[in-house]
């Protein structure tokens, strides 16, 4: 299991990871949406051969995984963990990832960019996974010439990734903002000072269990530590809103909110049959009862593993066999409640 999943760090009642993702490209070579297969081939020993074949520090903690030679279950289920993108998958016969054995670190080679250095660490730890990011590029860069242009910076595939390259997120579990329908409010917020908050699995994808990644939007114009730091100054800003949230739903209506927490556990200990969005939110309320102390003897660890673990791909893995959609929902129910009762 990644490490930030099941890893202790600083602040994990609210705030379960924090991640830094850097774009680059080769210099040499054509973005990664004109590169022929051939040509394809060539970037990806050319950046595994900086990590796995050169002296560094590196070589022997990370494995190169092609992706056009693993099934589209075990694609699923890295992207599940986090480890890889969507777009990834989708140039599979021309793309790779490289990833550490704890998995903190992912290296995707052709996705968008010919080089993603993904570093994502558990708990509000954001300076020290861009230190261990910034050292990666660094071992990198003393290999390859990157695409670079004095007064803009790194060249990326994207405009919206021109200039730092970086883009710096944590993954927050706001569940008494949303209660209190104050989300909207901290959407236009980060907006305005050029942040965005998207759901569980980034751009695109929806907020289910109450999860939310604040990333920066802007990587022109300001250097990796300043767009980190006002990341760092932002997540502590919405922390504070939480834990005031929290604080005032236990003020007003304590029995309620502990009604709904217990009614939640009660459901998901005991249901035959559960949807991912369903057993997401419910998730969120034990994960929220958790923190509040209403529900006591379970690890908030073991419900971050579990709240990764019910994703179809993954769910899929631990049960061995493929499954249909009602299929995944008996066996989400099943594993749901053996885990909460153990």
């Amino acid at each position: 299991m990644p490490k930030w999943i099941d890893g202790e760090g600083p602040q994990n009642d609210i705030i379960i990871s924090s991640r830094i993702r850097l774009a680059r490209n080769l210099d040499e070579f054509p973005f990664p949406v004109a590169l022929t297969t051939e040509k394809s081939k060539e970037v990806i020993k050319r950046v595994s051969d900086t990590i796995l074949a050169g002296n560094t520090i590196l070589k022997d903690d990370f494995k190169l995984t092609q992706m056009n030679e693993i099934s589209n279950g075990d694609k699923q289920v890295l992207i599940e963990k986090h480890l890889i993108s969507p777009s990834l998958v989708e140039t599979s016969n021309k793309s790779g990832v490289m990833i550490n054995s704890d998995e903190s670190v992912s290296i995707m080679i052709n996705e968008e960019d010919h080089i993603r250095i993904q570093c994502l660490f558990p708990g509000f730890q954001l300076k020290e996974t861009w230190d261990l990011a910034n050292k990666i590029d660094d071992i990198i860069e003393e290999e390859v010439k990157y695409a670079f242009d004095e007064n803009v910076g790194y060249l990326t595939s994207c405009p919206t990734n021109v200039g730092t390259g970086i883009r710096a997120s944590v993954m927050i579990h706001l569940p008494a903002l949303t209660m209190i329908d104050y989300m909207n409010r901290i959407l236009q917020a980060v907006n305005q000072i050029g942040f965005t908050v998207r759901g569980l699995y980034g751009e695109g994808s929806e907020s289910e269990g109450n999860m939310f990644q604040i990333s920066n939007q802007v990587t022109l114009g300001r250097t990796e530590q300043e767009i980190v730091q006002t990341l760092i100054e932002v997540t502590k800003q919405i922390t504070n809103k939480e834990n005031d949230a929290r604080a005032t739903l236990v003020a007003n209506n304590k029995m309620k909110l502990e009604d709904r927490i217990c009614r939640s556990y009660g459901i998901l200990t005991n249901a035959r049959i559960m949807n991912s969005k369903e057993a997401l939110k419910l998730i969120s309320d034990v994960r929220l009862g958790i923190d509040l102390g209403i529900i006591k003897d379970i690890d908030v660890k073991a419900i971050n593993v579990l709240m990764v673990d019910i994703q179809s791909g993954i769910l899929q893995k631990i049960s061995e066999r493929n499954l249909n959609t009602n299929e995944r929902d008996i066996e989400r129910a099943n594993l749901i409640r053996e885990r909460l009762k153990s």
